[in-house]
Order: C-alpha cells, then sequence, then structure tokens
C-alpha cells in the first residue's frame, strides 16, 4: 500500500508584481513529496525551482501573490498566517539552503544555534537541548560533536558547515526537507558526502525529499523521482529511470545531452 504524501503541491501559481508589472514565475504546479522518497525538481536557472520551494515555506516578497494549495498532511500552507508558518517552519518542513556560510550565524556558536531551535521548537531545558544537539552533530557525521558546539561556523569547513545546516534543519524532527542546491558551492568529493548523507537521513527518518538542482548528474544519484521545470511549468515527472532512460519531453532530452558524455551513470542505493 502506497503512504500518502508528507507534502502536496497542487495548482500552485506563483506572480510578482501588480498591474502591467505583475510577472508569472510559476504556472500551475503539481508535485508529491512522499515518506522516504527524494522527489528531484530539476531544470536550468529561472525556471522556478528554488521559488517552488521558498514558496512552500511562505518566505517570499510581500507583493507576491500565490494561489493554490500547498498540503502538509491536513494543512494547507498558502494563506496561513506568519504565526502559523513559524510554528510549523522547522518543527513539521524545514529548508537547506545553497550557501550555509550564509544561512549560518557567523557570531553565533554552533551550539547556540543549535540549542535555541530545539528548546524553542520542542521546549527542552538546557541540558536536553546540549544533548539533543550532539546526538544531531553526530547523526550528521560532524566530527567531535560536543567539542564542535562551541566552535563558529567559519571554524569548518564549507562541507562540516552545510553537515550543521542539515543537523539544524532537521532537529525538531520534520517530516519534509526541502534542499536548495545543497551542494552546489562544495568541492565533487565533498558533494558526494553531502548527497550520501541526504539519501541515508531520507531512509533512516523516512524523510520526503525535495531535492532542487540545475545539475542532472547529481539529480541521478540519488532521487528517487524526478520532475523538470521550464518556464515556471513541470514539463516531465516520472521515476528517475523512466526521465533519464526514456525522457519524452524534448527540454529534458536537451539537459540529458548536455551532460557530460551526454550520459548518466546511474548509481545504485
Amino acid at each position: 500500500m502506497t503512504a500518502s504524501p508528507s507534502l502536496s503541491i497542487r495548482g500552485l501559481r506563483v506572480s510578482i508584481g501588480a498591474g502591467q508589472n505583475s510577472h508569472e514565475i510559476l504556472r500551475g504546479i503539481d508535485l508529491d513529496l512522499s515518506p522516504g522518497r527524494i522527489q528531484g525538481l530539476a531544470g536550468e536557472s529561472g525556471s522556478g525551482k528554488t521559488i517552488t520551494a521558498l514558496t512552500t515555506l511562505g518566505l517570499l516578497p510581500r507583493n507576491a501573490r500565490v494561489s493554490g494549495e500547498i498540503n502538509l498532511g491536513e494543512t494547507n500552507l498558502v494563506g496561513l498566517s506568519s504565526r502559523r508558518l513559524n510554528r510549523i517552519r522547522g518543527s513539521r518542513i524545514a529548508m537547506v539552503f545553497q550557501d550555509p556560510s550564509a544561512s549560518l550565524h557567523p557570531q553565533l556558536t554552533v551550539g547556540h544555534q543549535l540549542t535555541d531551535h530545539v528548546r524553542e521548537h520542542l521546549g527542552y531545558d538546557r541540558r536536553q537541548a546540549r544533548n539533543h544537539a550532539i546526538e544531531m552533530l553526530e547523526r550528521v557525521r560532524v566530527p567531535s560533536p560536543a567539542t564542535a558546539l562551541g566552535r563558529y561556523p567559519h571554524q569548518f569547513s564549507g562541507g562540516q558547515r552545510q553537515r550543521i545546516a542539515i543537523a539544524i534543519a532537521l532537529a525538531c524532527g520534520p517530516q519534509v526537507l526541502l534542499a536548495d542546491e545543497p551542494t552546489t558551492a562544495l568541492d565533487v568529493t565533498v558533494q558526494a558526502g553531502i548527497l550520501h548523507l541526504i539519501r541515508d537521513l531520507a531512509d533512516e527518518q523516512n524523510l520526503a525529499v525535495l531535492l532542487v538542482t540545475h545539475d542532472l548528474g547529481v539529480m541521478s544519484a540519488i532521487a528517487d523521482d524526478v520532475a523538470v521545470m521550464r518556464f515556471g511549468e513541470i514539463v516531465e515527472a516520472g521515476s528517475r529511470e523512466q526521465v533519464f532512460t526514456a525522457p519524452q519531453h524534448d527540454y529534458t532530452r536537451t539537459l540529458l545531452a548536455s551532460l557530460p558524455g551526454a550520459r548518466v551513470e546511474m548509481d545504485a542505493r
């Protein structure tokens, strides 16, 4: 029996501006994120991938107009107040951004950023929050987690900073993780480690993941399902194998043809 989607997006439309200055960015997106599966969202820059993730979290400018549904369980996130969204962000749905140097506060220790997060959402006391923070850093394989709590983001490598950002995102046990180009700023070796970590977390925690990337090589490594975006629309969607071995849309074929060697290695899970 197939599990119900953790997150279901239906008919999502987003416009920025008003009147003649209005620009439609998303044009009726349908997408499901299922427990334990990684849904890839691919496309060139400007296709609407990141806006899809930001809209899901309610992180759009005030002049944005949103219609459609973003159902997180029984809750439609479209139109929710900032207060209700703040309670949901981090606790039920979380996001990892492209650049951990920008998403982590440079003047706060890692421990401060992790423990404040869980004390706010989970009601832990200081000792419980510290123990949980150590556990989370162990889970994402940050070396010497107890020592790491007292260090600042600039004292870690780029790959370790991204692991810390993932730990913060998952600290309160969300059902859905949105990962926006999480490996773009990293070298190839470190990139592979982060991708395998996301794959393992999805499997171990039954986590529904949206992986946003322009890199189809990254997508081929860990995604279960792939949707291809162009000009604010999903032009093709299916399992990884279907999309990569038998693409139906000309745009998908063009993206695949641009890969080095014009072929994709299908990594074994």
